[in-house]
């Protein structure tokens, strides 16, 4: 396979919200979403250092794990089918057909249903030896493009938001806010600012699924502390629940600020954000960069469960 030549940069727009206006707290939006309609958001900024050394080791194509409605992998079976490389996905659950599903296999991606107990075992020893050896010419990447190595493609955001302050008129912002699942684009964002400014991340899935042990995991590899970042629970009772108040919410931020979100990440961590807002924890003249990081291929998907 090739290395691809693409390069993606995103634009950074304010955020016009009453309550931030009410608060005095100005945000930015970095909109990932904005890349590209099918390789979107953070998704490829993780998946590209794992494309490069697929490139550099020779290997025709990746494999890697999600569910039925996976941003991820629908990033991936998108990337594999505009720059000619082979894609492989392994699947939570029994057989199901979404629109993600679908369109992963007009994507060409190939996709084996794991079944819950089959999936849970993705981080035991020895997941995945019999993968490895039904398809020796792919390289395995981890769920959502964790690990150091999706951690490190998502340092660049950092240069890229400070290439345009000067478009929003500020001379400096004081700290990141993001969604977070498996915790890699916040430990990219980490690694990157080295304490220059903190990173929060709004749990958008519950604290077992383990992004704080992951986020520990990227930082120690890197050999950076464990440090300059936060944690705040925005799981509203568990991975993809959506219950009227957030959709209410969405709907509203949505009209207010003509911009779009989706109930699983986005508009879980700007609800977190507004109580935080409200409860005054960020005092006037606080000035925040909000991460899109896209999803909105599901958003359809995710909005009819919730109704």
């Amino acid at each position: 396979m090739k290395l691809p030549e693409w390069r993606p940069t995103a634009p950074v727009q304010r955020l016009n919200l009453y309550w931030l206006a009410n608060a005095g707290v100005e945000v930015a939006v970095l909109r990932l979403d904005l890349i590209d309609q099918q390789v979107s958001g953070n998704k490829w900024f993780k998946l590209a250092p794992y494309i490069e050394a697929a490139a550099r080791q020779g290997a025709q194509g990746l494999i890697s794990l999600g569910g039925a409605h996976s941003n991820h992998l629908h990033a991936l079976a998108a990337a594999g089918n505009r720059f000619g490389f082979q894609t492989v996905g392994l699947l939570r659950g029994n057989p199901q057909l979404t629109p993600t599903s679908a369109e992963l296999e007009q994507l060409s991606m190939e996709l084996h249903w794991l079944g819950y107990g089959g999936y849970r075992g993705r981080n035991l020893p020895g997941f995945w030896q019999p993968w490895r050896s039904r398809y020796p010419q792919l390289l395995p990447v981890p769920e959502g493009g964790g690990g150091l190595l999706g951690a490190q493609g998502c340092q660049l955001l950092v240069e890229m938001v400070r290439s345009q302050l000067d478009q929003l008129d500020w001379p400096d912002y004081h700290a990141w806010w993001l969604a977070v699942g498996t915790g890699t684009t916040l430990a990219g964002l980490v690694l990157a600012e080295a304490g220059a400014h903190p990173v929060y991340g709004a749990l958008a899935v519950p604290a077992r699924h383990g992004a704080q042990l992951q986020i520990s995991s990227v930082l120690t590899q890197a050999q950076q502390a464990d440090q300059g970042y936060r944690l705040l629970d925005a799981a509203r009772g568990g991975f993809a629940k959506v219950d009227t108040l957030l959709l209410d919410f969405m709907q509203a931020c949505e009209a207010e600020s003509e911009m779009l979100f989706e109930p699983l990440y986005t508009a879980k961590a700007l609800l977190a954000l507004r109580e935080q807002v409200e409860q005054g924890a960020f005092p006037r003249g606080t000035r925040l960069i909000f991460v899109h990081t896209g999803g909105l291929q599901g958003r359809a998907a995710a909005l009819a469960k919730g109704l």
